[in-house]
């Protein structure tokens, strides 16, 4: 199965510019925890999380629409193809640590975005090429315990 047939196609994004306080409108409406950030050209050049955006509203003295998404976006972003095989997205998902992954094309555009629900969508019978519940648990288990030992190491620090 590819990851082009299970990808949420058409999703939210918004630009480099865009305030804090329209991206949480626009996570909001949308229903999503992840907003990819396009340039003028709707190349991905970055994402925002809702944790980020809670992160820099908390820890910051300034309004959300006097914050851009720029300021606070994640750093490297990793991404799929549409034409990868959705067990090689699953693997990139759990090296990066990451439970959604922004889906481009050859030369970088916005194709879509790929969620754990999204595979969790498609768990069923081998023989018919979809995902094992098995490969699903592995990826979770992969972003989850990294990160729970990171968050228990800075703590102890």
């Amino acid at each position: 199965m590819k990851v082009g047939d299970v990808m949420t196609q058409s999703p939210a994004f918004c630009s480099p510019e865009t305030n804090l306080a329209v991206a949480v409108e626009i996570l909001w409406n949308r229903n999503c925890g992840i907003l990819p950030i396009v340039d003028s050209n709707e190349k991905l050049v970055g994402v925002v999380t809702d944790r980020d955006i809670c992160i820099a509203l908390g820890t910051r003295n300034q309004s959300p629409g006097e914050i851009t998404v720029q300021d606070v976006a994640s750093g490297k972003v990793v991404v799929g193809k549409p034409e990868d095989d959705l067990r090689k997205a699953l693997a990139t998902m759990a090296e990066a640590k990451v439970r959604r992954l922004p889906i481009v094309d050859a030369v970088g555009k916005l194709q879509g975005i790929l969620s754990i629900d999204d595979t969790i969508l498609q768990t069923g019978m081998e023989k018919n090429g979809r995902i094992s519940a098995e490969d699903i648990a592995k990826t979770l288990k992969s972003i989850y315990t990294l990160q729970g030992e990171e968050r228990w190491r800075a703590a102890a620090a």
